[in-house]
């Protein structure tokens, strides 16, 4: 289940928090943005080569992630004799020459019945390609996906909400498989879990589990749109899913802001672009509490 309007932060919190926000964008008005700023203080302690590294990853989720839902429509709309063959084992994976593709079927006895292949040229176009993806290629992907979805059930309660899947084949033959929740129907977007696997490369095992889950699924209708605020306090640095929310959601809502033990982190609109600012915070005692929603 999802709470559709957590409490969130304080509003002494969120109040202390945009303060130094508001202070450090007005030095910022009077200079060029590089793509990342930080700050408050001289030394600022923000680990910005670990956010980098997870933000490059955020960047293909959510390249995966257009795929995925503009070839979901095409396939929405074509013959019911032949989405009459879908299973629940389909994935984007971009070539060799960063080609993207789609491929829609069903894993059965060992083997994968393609139904649908889509291919994404240069200019962003789809076209349905009667090309036949590697069998190998096909059956490693829908197993690890299988092992992942699995997974993910045996560790979330019952009735949470729905999520989406992102797999990548890494150069070894092993598999990433990420799975975060996604914007529900009741136009509610999701944060609080994040589900990060490794799989050997016989897709049969679980080699790496880099999840984090707060305990409990929390969310935040986009209508009307609206300042809010991720409350992961108990963890010093944004995590993947937090960077993730972010960065799909930005659209969604007039600011985003993600507040961790040691900093606060959002995005700024500059005329077509966006720019990340992560503010220290002041580490000074204080009496206010900063319960998680």
């Amino acid at each position: 289940m999802v709470d559709p309007n957590p409490k969130g932060l304080t509003a002494a919190s969120r109040r202390r928090l945009l303060i130094g926000f508001t202070k450090y964008l007005q030095i910022l008005s009077l200079a060029f943005l590089p793509l990342i700023v930080f700050g408050q203080s001289a030394k600022p302690t923000f680990d910005i080569a670990d956010f980098n590294k997870k933000f490059e990853t955020v960047q293909w989720l959510v390249a995966y992630d257009t795929v995925a839902w503009k070839t979901t429509d095409l396939v929405m709309a074509a013959d019911k004799a032949e989405l009459a063959r879908l299973g629940r084992e389909w994935f984007c994976f971009q070539d060799s020459k960063s080609v993207w593709h789609a491929v829609y079927g069903k894993l059965e006895k060992n083997r994968f019945d393609q139904v649908f292949h889509y291919v994404v040229d240069g200019a962003g176009k789809i076209a349905r390609t009667p090309d036949k993806i590697d069998e190998e290629f096909l059956v490693a992907h829908a197993k690890a996906l299988s092992l992942a979805q699995k997974k993910l059930s045996d560790t979330i309660p019952a009735g949470s909400p729905v999520h989406n899947t992102y797999i990548k084949r890494n150069d070894d033959k092993t598999f990433n498989v990420w799975l975060f929740p996604a914007f529900q129907p009741n136009s509610v977007a999701v944060y609080g879990g994040e589900f990060v696997y490794t799989i050997d490369a016989t897709a049969e095992k679980i080699t790496k589990d880099e999840s984090y889950f707060q305990g409990a699924f929390r969310g935040f209708n986009a209508k009307p749109p609206r300042e809010i605020w991720l409350n992961y306090s108990e963890k010093e640095k944004p995590t993947l899913g937090s960077i993730f929310f972010v960065w799909y959601y930005k659209d969604y809502f007039t600011n985003i802001y993600i507040t961790n033990t040691k900093s606060t982190s959002s995005v700024i609109k500059q005329g077509s672009e966006y720019v990340w600012i992560h503010v220290d915070k002041d580490q000074t005692p204080s009496n206010n509490s900063n319960p998680r929603p």
